[in-house]
C-alpha cells in the first residue's frame, strides 16, 4: 500500500500538529488507515545513541500500524539514527507513550487513551519497553503523613513560604522557572523555551482551579510547585466532579528543600477533601521517579503505561 510522506513545510492535510509540534516528516497511508509522524532533528538526548522520534501514533487495525512504523524506522534510521523512541510527539513536554495496562478505571482528563492492541504493532514491530509509568488513586484523603509536620516546621525555618495561584501568567513564569531546573535530571528531559510552555499551557486557563495548584516560594523566588487540576472528563459523562488529578510536582534541588513534596501533597489532599471530592488521581509517574514514592504510601496503582524503543544500528 502506498504512504505518502510530507516533509516539514509541507502540512499533511487536516493534521495541523505536524507543523506545530516541529516534526521532521509525517508518514500517512494512503487510505488513511495509519499514520505517524517523526523526529530526528530536535529530539532528547540519549547517552550513546542518536535517537529519533516517531509520535502522532495512529492505526485502525494491526497491519497498517505495523507498514507505517515499518516505514517511520527507515526514515529514521536513512537519518542516521541509531534508536527509535515511541510514541513520542518529539519531546516529553507533548503527549508520549501508551496505555498498556488500562485497569477499571475510566480515563481521567487529557490522560493519552489508546486502542489495546496497538502496544502490540510496536512490539510486532521490534520495540521492548525504555520506561514504565503508572497512575495511582488515592481514596482515603482524610489519611495524614506523619512526615508533614517536622517537614513543614524545617521549611518553614528555611523561609519558605507557600501559597496558591494567583496572578496565572505570571505564577506560570515562575512554574516555568522550576520547571526548568526541577526536571533537568528527568529521563528523557528536553529544553522548552519559556514562550512555548506558556504557549502550551495559556489555553487551559479558564479550566485552572487557583486553589489547587500550590506555589512554594523562599525570598519571593519560586523553588517548588503543584499543579492539580479537576477531572473535567467525569462532567462529560454526565457525571458530578468527584476526582482532582494531581499532574505535576517540582521541587528544586537542595537540602533547605527536602519534604517540600510530602508537604504539598498533603496540602491538596487536606483541600480536596475540605472542597467536597472523593478521590485524587497522581498521574503519569515514572516508577523510577522518587516522587512516586508519594502516592504509593497512600494510594493504589490504577493504570500503567509504557513507552517503547528499538535498536536501529
Amino acid at each position: 500500500m502506498k504512504i505518502d510522506h510530507y516533509q516539514r513545510g509541507t502540512p499533511a492535510p487536516d493534521f495541523e500538529n505536524f507543523s506545530a509540534h516541529g516534526a521532521d516528516e509525517h508518514l500517512v497511508l494512503e487510505d488513511g488507515s495509519a499514520r505517524c509522524s517523526v523526529w530526528w532533528n530536535e529530539v532528547p538526548a540519549m547517552q550513546g545513541e542518536r535517537p529519533g522520534c516517531i509520535g502522532h501514533f495512529s492505526a485502525a487495525n494491526e497491519e497498517a500500524g505495523l507498514l507505517v512504523l515499518q516505514n517511520a524506522l527507515a526514515v529514521l534510521k536513512n537519518h542516521s539514527c541509531t534508536r527509535a523512541v515511541g510514541p513520542m510527539n518529539g519531546n516529553t513536554w507533548r503527549s508520549y507513550r501508551l496505555v498498556t495496562d488500562p485497569g477499571t478505571e475510566p480515563p481521567f482528563f487529557m490522560e493519552p487513551e489508546n486502542p489495546a492492541f496497538w502496544p502490540g504493532i510496536f512490539e510486532a514491530a521490534g520495540f521492548s519497553p525504555l520506561a514504565q509509568y503508572s497512575s495511582s488513586m488515592v481514596r482515603d484523603l482524610a489519611r495524614r503523613d506523619p512526615r508533614c509536620p517536622r517537614a513543614l516546621e524545617r521549611l518553614t525555618g528555611h523561609g519558605v513560604e507557600i501559597r496558591n495561584l494567583q496572578n496565572f501568567e505570571e505564577d506560570l513564569r515562575k512554574i516555568y522557572e522550576v520547571s526548568v531546573v526541577g526536571f533537568t535530571k528527568n529521563f528523557l528531559y528536553t529544553p522548552l523555551p519559556e514562550e512555548a510552555f506558556l504557549e502550551q499551557y495559556l489555553p487551559y486557563c479558564e479550566k485552572i482551579r487557583p486553589e489547587f495548584v500550590y506555589l512554594a516560594e523562599q525570598e519571593g523566588k519560586p523553588v517548588g510547585y503543584l499543579f492539580a487540576i479537576p477531572d473535567y472528563a467525569e462532567a462529560l459523562r454526565g457525571e458530578p466532579i468527584k476526582t482532582l488529578i494531581g499532574k505535576t510536582l517540582a521541587i528544586l534541588p537542595g537540602r533547605a528543600f527536602a519534604g517540600l513534596g510530602v508537604v504539598l501533597v498533603e496540602m491538596l489532599h487536606r483541600r480536596a477533601l475540605q472542597a467536597g471530592y472523593s478521590q485524587v488521581i497522581h498521574a503519569l509517574q515514572n516508577e523510577e521517579n522518587p516522587v512516586r514514592n508519594l502516592s504509593g504510601a497512600f494510594g493504589d496503582v490504577m493504570r500503567k503505561y509504557t513507552l517503547f524503543s528499538r535498536t536501529l544500528r
